[in-house]
């Protein structure tokens, strides 16, 4: 038979108007499909402060739950009438129940195995919330939860995928629902180890969630709801003049989302492209536009270049103490401790007497630990609240035009791609 996943983020579920439109989506066109649910809104942004709170000050900070307990209720209020609403949001609140009772118990032992516990609730509770709603219109579908089908090392925050368990369980246990239901739903950006233990796939890993699924289903396709027209060559916050691709190689959708896209999550594509599985980008808003279509193409449509700002950087120079080189040894050192504190490099260069690298500044804590573990060997110097600025395909206009009376620190280029910090 064939099957579809489409995922919609968190925007397109953000209120009881966005979820109906979400409905009047999938009202479109009957077939059978797998969908997958962001948390609605601001919820993760609000649980991981729950979580820092709570593991960097030992408060569990009661207002901010009751903030989203709230922001929940009052979308159950509008989605529901009287006689639903009240039953509705005494499920919601015994998940915020768990959510405390997780706390209290807490030993604070591994960070990321408490985010996981925690964070992956914001896609629980609106799948929760959804799934009844489909109930209340008599949609018939089945809610399941990810953590019981996608499997996981544990690696509890950046979790990597175990393909065969995860190959098995959707065969085994998704595939054939399908002979009943027209619709399953379940959670992006969650996962869960061999012995069950909630896991988490990095921020904004609901794209990579639906890619899972659509590889292990053999789906026709992947649809991405979101809430621009479809895969633009910048962000429309910093350009009026985006343009909007209708084709784009598997190819260039990895390189784009590896300099940091932010319209897809970096893993997602590689998964498709195995199995030339074309993934579509279309707009919750204006859902009957065509949008943009990743596939098997090997040409841009059209060929202009893209822009991607990547912003609260830290540029790092790092030379020996003595009186070496930087060479092969110094840079696998250096390597092995970016590897060891999960650091992420957006750029590197080096030469005879020193290596410079260019990396998101998430963490205070984790940058100020990592700088004390190099310096120890190394001489250092560093640079923060840097913009990175990368363009891709680009030409001589592009660059003046962007780069213009701005100090650039340092400078990149290949074939294809330049790359300016500043």
């Amino acid at each position: 038979m064939d099957l579809f996943v489409e995922k919609f983020g968190g925007a397109s579920v953000n209120s009881a108007n966005a979820i109906k439109n979400v409905v009047s989506i999938i009202g479109q066109n009957n077939k059978k499909r797998l969908i997958i649910f962001s948390a609605m809104g601001k919820t993760t942004n609000l649980l991981e402060n729950v979580v820092d709170n709570f593991f960097y000050n030992s408060i569990i900070n009661y207002p901010l739950i009751e903030e989203s307990l709230k922001y929940h209720s009052s979308i159950i209020e509008e989605l529901f009438p009287k006689e639903n609403k009240d039953i509705i949001i005494s499920i919601v609140f015994q998940f915020y129940e768990q959510i405390t009772k997780i706390l209290l118990c807490s030993k604070k032992e591994n960070y990321s195995q408490l985010y996981s516990s925690i964070v992956s609730f914001g896609e629980k509770i609106s799948t929760c919330i959804i799934s009844e709603y489909f109930l209340y219109l008599g949609i018939k579908h089945l809610l399941l939860y990810a953590d019981n089908i996608i499997k996981t090392d544990e690696h509890f925050q950046e979790a990597n995928i175990l393909w065969q368990e995860t190959q098995r369980n959707i065969e085994q246990e998704i595939q054939p629902l399908f002979l009943e239901y027209d619709t399953i739903i379940s959670q992006g950006f969650i996962g869960g180890t061999l012995d069950n233990r909630t896991t988490t796939l990095g921020r904004e890993g609901s794209d990579f969630s639906a890619s899972i699924f659509a590889y292990c289903l053999n789906s026709v396709d992947m649809t991405i709801w979101k809430d621009v027209d479809g895969f633009l060559n910048c962000d429309p916050k910093y350009f009026k003049d985006a343009v909007k691709f209708e084709q784009i190689p598997y190819s260039e959708a990895i390189e784009l989302s590896y300099y940091g896209a932010s319209i897809i999550h970096p893993k997602t594509i590689k998964p498709l492209e195995n199995k030339n599985i074309p993934l579509k980008v279309k707009s919750f808003i204006n859902p009957l536009a065509l949008g943009s279509e990743i596939n098997s193409s090997l040409k841009m449509k059209p060929l202009i270049p893209s822009y991607i700002f990547k912003t609260n950087q830290t540029l790092i120079s790092i030379s020996p103490k003595d009186f070496s080189f930087i060479v092969e040894e110094n840079i696998s050192n250096i390597f092995a401790i970016f590897a060891e504190k999960g650091i992420k490099l957006n750029l590197m260069q080096n030469s005879a007497l020193s290596y410079s690298v260019c990396f998101d500044n998430k963490n205070k804590e984790v940058i100020d630990n990592l700088l004390e573990v190099l310096q120890e060997k190394y001489r250092v110097k560093y640079n923060t609240s840097l913009t990175l600025l990368t363009i891709r395909h680009y030409n001589e206009e592009s660059i003046k035009k962007l780069t213009k009376e701005k100090d650039i620190i340092l400078e990149q280029r290949s074939r294809l791609t330049a790359q300016f910090l500043y």
